[in-house]
């Protein structure tokens, strides 16, 4: 599912308990705080692929702000 521009796969990580994987629906990396992620996995375990996914959608509201768009940029030393 598509969900603020990214993408929510759940999937069973044990018997009865779910996870959920985040990524961007472009494919490019997650950037918090300048650290580029291909993709962020919500650490909780849940009961049933729904509860993973609502899980998941929180992570993506709560923390918005943090995430940019762009891949950081490298700053290169000049030389003297």
């Amino acid at each position: 599912m598509i969900y603020g521009g990214f993408e929510i796969q759940s999937f069973e990580a044990g018997r009865g308990l779910w996870h959920a994987r985040i990524q961007r629906a472009d494919q490019e990396p997650v950037v918090i705080d300048g650290m580029a992620f291909p993709t962020l996995e919500v650490g909780f375990a849940w009961s049933d692929p729904e509860a993973a996914i609502a899980d998941a959608k929180a992570h993506i509201d709560r923390f918005m702000p943090r995430f940019t768009t762009t891949t950081p940029r490298v700053e290169r030393p000049t030389s003297p």
